[in-house]
């Protein structure tokens, strides 16, 4: 079984992925190329080593078995409340059933949340994705004027 650790899995996936950066090297020495021109090929090929990792990691941690069970247990715990909310007559039985209903649905949402990192999504300002979420080139219509004053400073001092 994986480990759940995120520096574990980390580790592990550095490992590979400089294996694989080993085995691409390899590949462009057999070109005759010098050492440092199979690294940078390979580098380049490659492609962003942190970014890779980043994204092997993320995906590790989330198809870990123990977490896959525990959002079908979660699941689980739902459906169970929402059938003795339906099918339950006394008071105290669907007071049960809301118990389960709320421990259900907050600890998937607690689980959902806790796999967001804000840093996902926003992209670095280096790459040129199609989507940013972030804009910091000049618009041709904004708030601001040239000389960088509002619509009412702008009233104003006239």
């Amino acid at each position: 079984m994986k480990p759940l650790n995120r520096n574990q899995i980390g580790s592990d996936v550095e490992e590979e992925l400089r294996f694989h950066l080993e085995q691409l090297t390899h590949e462009h020495l057999q070109l005759n190329m010098s050492l440092e021109e199979a690294r940078a090929a390979a580098l380049n090929r490659f492609g962003d080593f942190g970014r890779i990792k980043d994204a092997c990691v993320e995906i590790s941690s989330r198809s870990h078995p123990l977490l896959t069970a525990l959002k079908s247990f979660l699941v689980l715990v739902f459906l169970s409340g929402v059938l003795l909310r339906v099918f339950g007559s006394e008071i105290h039985v669907k007071h049960c059933a809301d118990i389960l209903i709320a421990v259900g649905m907050l600890g998937r949402l607690w689980v959902y949340a806790r796999g967001l990192r804000p840093a996902s999504f926003s992209s670095p300002p280096e790459m040129d994705a199609a989507l940013t979420l972030f804009d910091r080139s000049e618009s041709s219509f904004g708030v601001h004027n040239r000389t960088r004053r509002t619509p009412i400073e702008r009233v104003i001092s006239r």
